[in-house]
């Protein structure tokens, strides 16, 4: 368990708490408010050319899908233009729409993953942040953590050597659960453990995990939700033990992820999805209720 496969396990189960699950509440509860604050208008001619003009930005949101076009000349001036404000707009527009799975497959046809990833060098620190969120609704799709996986290094040391709960930390600790959901990343953070625990020993409630992380259990969830809630139980417990027996005989901080995933509710919970209606749900619980 100490290798670096070990230290994946830990990784997937304690960032997620530390994350607090970003993604998948924003896949549960809608995107929020604040992200967006600022948007981009489409523009009214199709034969523009890929020089999208600064005009096109506004202060009010913009509540369509942008079509591949768009997406093409919003990536064109994110690259293009040098103006902070005009960055972070295109980049909470870009993020906005990064939450669809379509417009997460086009982005990356475009080359849009890198002009995004570069973003997270920026100086000002709310742009930094517009970045990191915009590549964590990319990473949901698994092609595009092919392309995003070689700023996890980067990711870390900001997440850790900058104030403790600042936004930059928090959206840097939710991109990097979504890019340990499943075990293709998980090794790459093998280093930072200690850095983890050390921020869930000291973060405050943002970045801890809430009681309420439990509804993501209940069976009205999505599919997609409910496999990944799923595999977070199953990676935890796969670090827990060896070989069928507990490695060691823990005592779980109240309030802790691995406190409500271990706790009675949790297991009534993930119980009473064996009748769920999705045979791929199902099976997953199938293979989790022996352990339990």
């Amino acid at each position: 368990m100490g290798g670096p496969r070990g230290a994946g396990w830990v990784a997937a189960g304690l960032l997620l708490g530390a994350g607090a699950c970003y993604c998948i509440y924003r896949l549960t509860r809608g995107r929020r408010r604040g992200d967006r604050e600022l948007g981009m208008r489409p523009s009214k001619s199709a034969g523009e050319t890929a020089g999208c003009p600064a005009e096109d930005l506004t202060d009010g949101s913009y509540d369509d899908v942008l079509n591949a076009a768009q997406l093409q000349k919003l990536l064109y001036l994110l690259e293009s233009t040098e103006d902070p404000v005009i960055i972070e707009r295109a980049l909470i527009t870009l993020g906005n729409n990064a939450a669809f799975s379509v417009n997460q497959a086009i982005i990356r046809e475009l080359g849009g993953i890198p002009i995004v990833g570069n973003k997270i060098n920026h100086s000002n620190q709310s742009i930094k942040e517009k970045a990191l969120n915009a590549l964590n609704n990319l990473s949901v799709n698994v092609e595009n953590q092919i392309k995003i996986k070689i700023y996890i290094n980067q990711v870390c040391e900001d997440v850790f050597s900058g104030p403790l709960n600042s936004a930059v930390q928090l959206a840097g600790l939710r991109l990097l659960t979504n890019m340990t959901v499943t075990n293709d990343h998980q090794h790459m953070l093998h280093n930072y453990i200690t850095d983890l625990f050390q921020v869930l020993l000291t973060g405050n409630g943002n970045t801890k995990v809430d009681s309420s992380f439990l509804s993501l259990y209940d069976s009205h969830v999505a599919k997609e939700i409910l496999l990944r809630v799923l595999t977070l139980f199953q990676n935890i417990n796969n670090c827990l033990k060896i070989e069928g027996h507990l490695a060691v005989q823990p005592t779980f901080t109240e309030g802790s992820l691995f406190f409500l995933l271990h706790g009675e509710e949790c297991a009534q919970k993930i119980k009473a999805l064996v009748d769920h209606h999705d045979a791929e749900v199902k099976e997953k619980v199938l293979t989790i209720i022996p352990k339990i």
